[in-house]
């Protein structure tokens, strides 16, 4: 019986690829653009000795460039999600990140491969630009959940703020040099900005649009009110941050009780696709006498749309809005 180790060492390099760009960025950029930094970056580059002015104007650069650079072809599919995970590569960067990873991929597939040249050529265009994607959707989601997650605390610390005699700007300098990042740098860019004459709240609402977070639309708003119509500041907040603690402990349960199903469309759209790895491993020539059918092709794509359908299916299923 041939045993085939393609599928395995296609799976190595895309796990390889995923680890030199996680190293590439840790090299660029230092640890300090790490999410679990001790140190907030905004402060960090202040202390180096960069003036407050010029530390503002290379973060709001950062931030801002991914979706000044949506009308790149492909780009758009990554721009929205690199905005949010604060990725510090330039759009072209990135795009070179990507054009490397492929090569890479392309190398190594053509040393452990016998696969054909454009085969492989495919193969690494997927490999290259999947792993960033890949990777780039995970800093987002690690980046906006540990935000979602700090965000009760950093408004409870601007209530006891405000309650001791601080003005709300001093309050979100506080919560920008007292919190962790991602939180801190965030709410460093809105004292910086508010220092310079900009609106607190057209600064907070357009933070909560561009991370696409539901708890600081609720505090742009809470902000926004107040300054119009007046009002105690401290005991809006500290309600809430009482609500957003309670969606987010209600988030938790949902998820925990969608949890099973979640898996289950997950495996159940996974397996078909395991088998016929496992059977191409054990047997490269299981499919042979029927891949010459006319109805083999039809019914693979048949196939594949089931499997997407059930994922997009039990996805919304599952998507309980909190």
């Amino acid at each position: 019986m041939e045993i085939s180790a393609e599928p395995i060492i296609y799976g190595l390099i895309f796990v390889g690829v995923l680890v030199l760009v996680e190293g590439v960025y840790l090299v660029a950029f230092g640890k300090s653009i790490s999410l679990n930094s001790r140190v907030n970056r905004r402060l960090e580059m202040m202390d180096k000795g960069t003036g407050r002015e010029q530390v503002l104007e290379q973060l709001r650069k950062e931030m801002q460039q991914h979706m000044k650079s949506q009308s790149i072809p492909l780009y758009s599919l990554l721009a929205e999600k690199a905005q949010k995970a604060a990725i510090a590569f330039t759009p072209q960067q990135l795009i070179l990140v990507m054009a490397g990873l492929a090569a890479i991929a392309f190398v190594g597939l053509s040393i452990g491969t016998e696969t054909e040249p454009p085969v492989r050529i495919a193969l690494s265009i997927v490999i290259g630009v999947g792993a960033v994607f890949f990777w780039v959707s995970s800093k987002a989601k690690k980046r906006i959940a540990m935000i979602e997650e700090q965000l009760p605390d950093a408004v409870e610390l601007m209530v006891r703020s405000l309650r001791v005699g601080h003005p709300f700007v001093s309050a979100i300098g506080i919560v920008s040099k007292e919190v962790q990042d991602p939180l801190a740098t965030e709410f460093g860019i809105i004292a910086d900005e508010a220092a310079y004459g900009r609106d607190v709240g057209e600064a907070l609402k357009e933070m909560a649009e561009r991370l696409d977070i539901q708890d600081m639309r609720f505090l742009s708003v809470a902000v926004t009110i107040q300054q119009q119509s007046g009002g105690n500041l401290a005991e809006v907040l500290d309600g809430l941050a009482k609500v957003i603690r309670a969606r987010f402990r209600l988030f938790r349960r949902v998820k925990a009780i969608t949890a099973e199903a979640q898996w289950s469309g997950k495996f159940l759209s996974g397996f078909p696709l395991l088998a016929l790895i496992v059977i191409q491993v054990q047997d490269p020539h299981y499919y042979d006498e029927v891949l010459d059918h006319p109805y083999f092709i039809p019914a693979c794509f048949i196939v594949g749309i089931l499997l997407t359908l059930n994922l997009i299916v039990m996805r919304y299923l599952t998507n309980i809005k909190v």
